[in-house]
């Protein structure tokens, strides 16, 4: 009997950070010891005092429906959150909570684009971008950038790819996976190439913006003059340890808030009642209030760019932002390590899993085929065990 799946799904790529993360759970499952640096979750454990809400929150004996687009208490604790830490001022039916940013990201992508519209890309991006736009029977157009240039794309790149097609463009800073973080005079600049183009609106990725280790973040909706076109896509995963509670949320016009909460109630429906609840006291928190684990993540970054620049053929920069480093590993390109050819990241990355039993992910999965992404929100003895078994590996 032959299964007649649809084209959309056929055609669906699976994450390949997920991938190797599943791939890395099975190898040891056998009993190899592996070290993963491929899925960016923190090590930490949700902050106590969140915990503490989700407990009051069963006891108090929420249990039913949640409204789609979110408790109005969370709304309007969104609301303070971007007003305190952005400078952008959204009211509570331009707030929409989802089961996590991903899926805030594909609620806009869903009511925006139509099949033929063109959706911009910044390379690298988060792997599930470019899903999300083929799923809309869009299409992807990817502006390349490389290390020297920080991985930030360039006023003139932006200006060069938009066409009269274009209906979004995908900001992510800081970056996941290159830990770039556009300054304000940056992102001046690219609004700058935006207003002359108002058929163009900018999905602006905010989740890493607590985890930054020089500067700070800024957003594209604090710019009068982006307000109207930008939609500004947060949540709890990263800063505050949550990645298995699931909660994200979004700030846009109204007319994308309730179109987004028109596709969320045909799907989902509302986010879990007891995470919500535990967002309003975490969104609510002072942000020194999880900066002990931004500070350890500050230490391993700069433990692992001193293990990394040790490595022959990596390059690798600083990064101000978010846990990863994303370093160009063509220096191996077609050369042969200890027996075996390896032709690009794929094969590295594969590589370093079977010689090495540490996991990475290809840049290929990124849109930028020079490089593999590292996450280094786990221990500092794990980080430096793996790395130290890399370097060994990739002794020619």
């Amino acid at each position: 009997m032959s299964h007649q799946l649809s084209d959309r799904i056929n055609n669906l790529p699976i994450s390949q950070t997920l991938s190797m993360a599943a791939k890395a759970r099975e190898l040891k499952s056998q009993g190899i010891d592996i070290i993963s640096l491929s899925l960016g979750e923190p090590d930490f454990n949700t902050p106590d005092f969140i915990k503490e809400a989700a407990k009051q929150a069963i006891d108090a004996n929420y249990n039913s429906y949640t409204p789609v687009d979110g408790y109005l208490e969370l709304q309007e604790a969104v609301c303070r959150k971007f007003i305190r830490d952005n400078g952008i001022n959204y009211t509570p039916n331009q707030i929409v909570v989802s089961t996590g940013a991903k899926q805030s990201l594909a609620n806009v992508a869903m009511v925006l684009l139509n099949p033929g519209d063109e959706a911009i890309l910044p390379a690298p991006y988060w792997v599930s971008y470019e899903a999300i736009v083929n799923l809309c029977e869009a299409i992807p157009v990817v502006i390349s950038t490389n290390i020297e240039q920080d991985f930030k794309i360039t006023p003139e790149q932006l200006e060069t790819a938009i066409t009269p097609k274009t209906k979004l463009v995908f900001f992510n800073s800081p970056s996941n996976p290159s830990g770039a973080v556009y300054s304000k005079q940056e992102l001046r600049a690219l609004a700058d190439v935006l207003v002359k183009h108002p058929h163009v609106y900018v999905i602006s990725d905010e989740i890493y913006e607590h985890i930054i280790y020089e500067g700070s973040a800024f957003s594209m909706a604090a710019f009068d003059d982006m307000y109207e076109n930008t939609i500004t896509i947060n949540g709890l995963s990263k800063a505050f340890a949550m990645t298995g509670w699931r909660l994200g949320y979004l700030g846009a016009p109204q007319w994308i808030a309730k179109a987004c909460t028109k596709m969320q109630g045909q799907i989902t429906s509302g986010t879990n009642c007891i995470t919500q609840r535990a967002a309003i006291t975490a969104l609510d928190a002072p942000v020194s209030k999880i900066k002990y684990m931004v500070d350890e993540f500050k230490e391993r970054r700069n433990l692992v760019l001193n293990l990394l620049q040790d490595i022959p053929g990596f390059i690798t920069k600083n990064v101000p932002g978010a846990f990863y480093f994303f370093p160009d590993v063509s220096y191996y390109f077609g050369k042969t390590v200890q027996g075996q050819k390896i032709e690009n990241a794929t094969d590295l990355s594969m590589y370093i899993l079977e010689k090495a039993n540490v996991a990475t992910v290809t840049g290929d999965a990124f849109g930028t085929p020079n490089c593999i992404r590292l996450s280094y929100a786990t221990s500092r003895e794990l980080l430096v065990e793996a790395i130290g078994r890399i370097k060994e590996v990739l002794e020619i």
